[in-house]
């Protein structure tokens, strides 16, 4: 799921540097994963909504 997110993110040119799956949350008994996109600049942050953005007008 991580290395699928990473792929399709780097495909629009956004770069998640910091993305994994949490170890805490990924070791509980829930089965519930919960992924960390980690921290991203500003410009990146801004790639994402023109990203989302997009996609909403094409639907």
């Amino acid at each position: 799921m991580v290395a699928q997110l990473r792929s399709e993110t780097g495909v629009v040119g956004i770069m998640l540097p910091s993305l994994r799956v949490d170890p805490v949350s990924a070791a509980g008994e829930a089965g519930y994963p919960l992924v960390d996109l980690g921290r991203v600049n500003f410009d990146t942050a801004m790639r994402i909504v023109a990203v989302l953005h997009e996609g909403r007008r094409g639907a």
